[in-house]
């Protein structure tokens, strides 16, 4: 692993681990996450003190750069959080636990947890719509997986018991997804409104649901699929196949097995990735570095990822 990006200090060292993070979450020094106070603020030392403990002397609490984060309360050395995180923000079509249990030494157990956390914090949260004056939004749905309880003997021959999942790509730009309950005006309409604006040039297939939706907009145009029509001029709904066509392999090679309730989990990972792609001049160290950033104000206990 000579020159590999996982030969950083803070990826074995926890001291280093700590002070990274803190460059990260705290650019302009420590915030005491219990009032908000920057003031008086004094790192702990001493043989019996923890890495990173800081003691805020406005309202007299203990705290790390850890704490109201998806780390908080966690046993697991920042060193490893900060690999995984490393781990699951490069791997373009992700890690399995299987793997990242044996990268990381952890138990099959805890990389499944710690995956769930990582997504937690890849969910964007309180975005704006996407698109805008002369942007283009491309917009597909497909189905993924079966619904618990559906009758075996029935979903080989249906799309009724697949999971539905509507992606939102802004060409150039961020894509989102939702995992919805079908595909009605009703079901679609409401999320489409909330996230794409309406001066945006609407891009689709030919399916009936949309026609209505499409008014909405500054203008509509549809691709026809089932006269192998892909793309006319610039008109296409390439763009959002090619993140179903990513989403797929990984979690079909990857993945294996997704729980109807953790859908939308990994659907805020495989967004998080494709909005911070490559393409968009964000390597893996900077991917990773957004991340981080993410882990702020969100908890996920090990009950609640069960739910």
């Amino acid at each position: 692993m000579a020159n590999s990006v996982l030969d950083a200090k803070h990826f074995h060292d926890e001291e280093a681990a700590y002070a990274y993070l803190e460059a990260r979450i705290w650019p302009n020094g420590p915030v005491c996450p219990h009032c908000g106070g920057i003031d008086r603020i004094g790192k702990l030392k001493g043989k019996s003190t923890r890495f990173g403990v800081y003691k805020c002397y406005q309202c007299r609490k203990p705290f790390r750069v850890t704490v109201k984060t998806v780390f908080e309360a966690s046993h697991i050395p920042l060193r490893l959080w900060l690999q995984a995180v490393h781990l699951m923000a490069s791997s373009k079509k992700g890690i399995s636990a299987n793997q990242l249990h044996r990268i990381l030494g952890v138990t099959l157990k805890t990389a499944w947890f710690m995956e769930h956390r990582i997504r937690l914090a890849m969910q964007e949260i309180g975005f704006a719509p996407m698109g805008g004056d002369g942007k283009h939004v491309e917009v597909d749905e497909t189905f993924f997986g079966f619904q618990h309880g559906a009758n075996s003997k029935t979903v080989r021959h249906s799309y009724q018991y697949r999971n539905a999942v509507l992606t939102l790509v802004e060409r150039g730009g961020s894509a989102r997804s939702f995992h919805v309950d079908g595909t009605t005006i009703g079901q679609l309409l409401p999320i489409m409104r909330a996230n794409i604006q309406r001066e945006t040039n609407l891009l689709t297939d030919q399916a009936a649901w949309y026609k209505t939706i499409g008014t909405e907009y500054a203008s509509h145009e549809t691709v026809d699929h089932s006269k192998k029509e892909y793309a006319r001029g610039d008109v296409s709904t390439n763009t959002v196949e090619g993140y179903f066509s990513i989403f797929k392999r990984g979690m079909k090679g990857v993945y294996q097995h997704c729980a109807e309730k953790h859908l939308h989990r990994y659907l805020a990972e495989f967004d998080f990735r494709y909005s911070n792609r490559i393409a968009l001049g964000i390597d893996d160290v900077s991917r990773a570095d957004r991340l981080l950033k993410g882990i702020v104000g969100k908890r996920l206990t090990y009950q609640t990822s069960h739910h």
